[in-house]
């Protein structure tokens, strides 16, 4: 496995980008679809939060003179395309070992949207990119006009996106080291302002009634669209207040505990090799402190729990921080900002995933014998790498091959 791994990559990640692009045609005429409802969103009724790619959708759709829904789908494919394209990349030729495995493989990095559908190529995926090409940024004009435009741009299509920032952060902060007292990390703070000023434009001006019922109004004239679910969720849960209140009668121990352990349990390949990993320079702001990645890494996650505070997908909030948090490992990993020592590692955990035949099971047990569900309320789901290609099979048998099957037969 260790000698295919990039051939054995290549193959996951086009195995899932096939299945996604199928679930994502399958579903996107479906009334009820989340992910349709977000990408529903936008400025017909006046500027709103994430309306900016449901603006985009419909003047392609006008141009193209398509409905709606096949405009946002072409959207949806191209940008799920372009993610998994760049992820393989990203991933290509690491040095790999068995801990790298089950942290790539982690049933809540590229397997989760693909198990649980509603999720998939919601408004994040154009954030994930966004953070990936500002990875591959080396010129410092390019930093700039990217940070002045970009991630406003991400802000304006995921306004939570202000809740990971710390991961851009933390890398401005590797990127300057050596440099007396940071002053270049502190310079480059300036060029996020704009984006910090557009996050708090957008959290002080909820959308009014009167936009909302303008903007279903345009969809229902226009397109035949019900504003529903993340469309309508934009005028309930429209003030700060609201969000947090949302949640307050679903929070109990049951569910506390269960993402506890989705979270330790999801994360723990990854933790591990922060853990092990010792930062190479020592000339770095407050990181000289730290004696590996760990506990940097846990106060670059805790921002995060405002988001689970505030919203309801918990599933969800948990793939957007691992998707950030190992992006953020690997790349200083290639750019040798750190150093790992899988010695490390705890003894027992190395025993486990070191014996070829053990890792095999392990491997395929962690990997793809589980996966969180979308909502806070939802329980975890069992067998993904089983339940896709049968939900596929079953898509395609009832939809396709039956009804083919009884024209030719009468």
């Amino acid at each position: 496995m260790k000698k295919n791994i990039n051939n054995i990559f290549a193959l996951y990640t086009s195995i899932l980008l096939v299945f996604g692009i199928f679930f994502l045609y399958e579903k996107h005429m479906t009334g009820n679809d989340s992910t349709i409802s977000e990408w529903l969103i936008n400025y017909s009724g006046g500027f709103t939060k994430r309306g900016i790619i449901g603006q985009i959708s419909i003047y392609m759709s006008n141009f193209l003179d398509i409905g709606l829904r096949k405009s946002i789908l072409i959207l949806q494919v191209s940008i799920f395309t372009i993610y998994s394209i760049s992820i393989f990349l990203f991933f290509k030729n690491i040095k790999k070992n068995n801990f790298f495995i089950l942290a790539i493989f982690s049933p809540i990095f590229l397997l989760y949207p693909i198990a649980e559908i509603e999720v998939l190529a919601r408004k994040e995926i154009f954030i994930f990119c966004l953070y990936l090409l500002f990875l591959k940024i080396k010129n410092p004009v390019n930093d700039i006009a990217y940070k002045l435009t970009l991630i406003p741009l991400g802000i304006l299509i995921w306004e939570p996106m202000i809740f990971f920032l710390p991961f851009w952060l933390v890398v401005d902060i590797f990127n300057s080291e050596n440099k007396k007292i940071n002053y270049l990390f502190l310079k480059k703070l300036i060029f996020y302002i704009p984006a910090l000023l557009l996050a708090l434009y957008i959290a002080i001006n909820p959308i009014t009634e009167e936009s909302h019922s303008n903007m279903a109004n345009y969809l229902k004239i226009n397109f035949g669209e019900i504003c529903y679910m993340s469309c309508g969720l934009l005028l309930s849960k429209a003030s700060i207040y609201k969000q947090f209140a949302y949640n307050f009668s679903i929070y109990n121990f049951e569910v506390l505990f269960r993402y506890s352990l989705i979270l330790i349990i999801g994360f723990i390949p990854l933790m591990l090799l922060a853990k092990s990993s010792t930062i190479v320079t020592k000339n770095i702001l407050f990181l000289r402190n730290f004696k590996n990645l760990f506990y940097p890494m846990l106060i670059m996650l805790s921002p995060v729990i405002i988001l689970f505070a505030m919203g309801y997908d918990w599933g969800r909030w948990v793939n957007i921080s691992y998707v950030f948090s190992i992006l953020f490992y690997f790349n200083l990993y290639k750019k040798k900002f750190i150093k790992l020592d899988i010695s490390k590692i705890n003894i027992r955990a190395s025993y486990f995933v070191n014996k070829k035949g053990l890792f095999i099971f392990i491997f395929i047990i962690y990997c793809f014998g589980w996966n969180p569900k979308t909502v806070i309320t939802g329980d975890v789901a069992s067998f993904p790498g089983y339940r896709i290609p049968y939900k596929a099979f079953k898509i395609i048998s009832q939809k396709y091959i039956k009804p083919n099957f009884n024209n030719i037969k009468n």
